[in-house]
């Protein structure tokens, strides 16, 4: 009955890639679907790009699995700390280790990951949810996505 749309965008919020699963779903256990969905292709020749440079998320993404799985593949992940687990380090003293960096300049451009989604919920089918099936909504939000590109890329020549 309910669906989550788990998204990855570029700096100027055009959907890279989407994934649709049940409401139930853990945002955290997606990340590693969501990155392999992106390809972005290159100005003449060579291989689409599939790693982006950095992976700007909300605390849900702060677990150590997710740090430690953007590190394996060289992403940096700006990521702030949930606050159980900077008390939990705090409790453990010198053995807690060193907390992760943040890069509190890059992470104020979280904002445009939820600018994307207030974009995606203006068009009443995706916000209300009527498609009975997974599939016609993800067609919908593919739909949104390419409407998102052509109305950025429609001044540049």
């Amino acid at each position: 009955m309910t669906t989550k749309i788990h998204s990855a965008v570029d700096g100027r919020g055009r959907p890279l890639a989407n994934v649709i699963t049940g409401g139930q779903r853990n945002d955290g256990a997606m990340l590693a679907e969501v990155l392999a969905d992106i390809h972005v292709p290159r100005q003449g020749r060579g291989r689409p790009r599939t790693r982006p440079d950095a992976v700007i998320a909300d605390k849900a993404y702060s677990a150590g699995t997710i740090r430690r799985q953007l590190r394996s593949r060289g992403i940096a992940a700006v990521i702030p700390e949930k606050s159980d687990t900077i008390a939990a380090r705090g409790r453990r003293g010198s053995h807690g280790g060193r907390p992760p960096k943040l890069d509190t300049d890059l992470y104020k451009g979280r904002n445009v990951v939820e600018r994307s989604f207030a974009m995606a919920k203006q068009w009443r089918a995706l916000a209300t949810r009527y498609d009975k099936l997974a599939i016609t909504y993800r067609a919908a939000v593919t739909l949104c996505a390419i409407l998102a590109w052509v109305r950025l890329m429609g001044d540049t020549p």
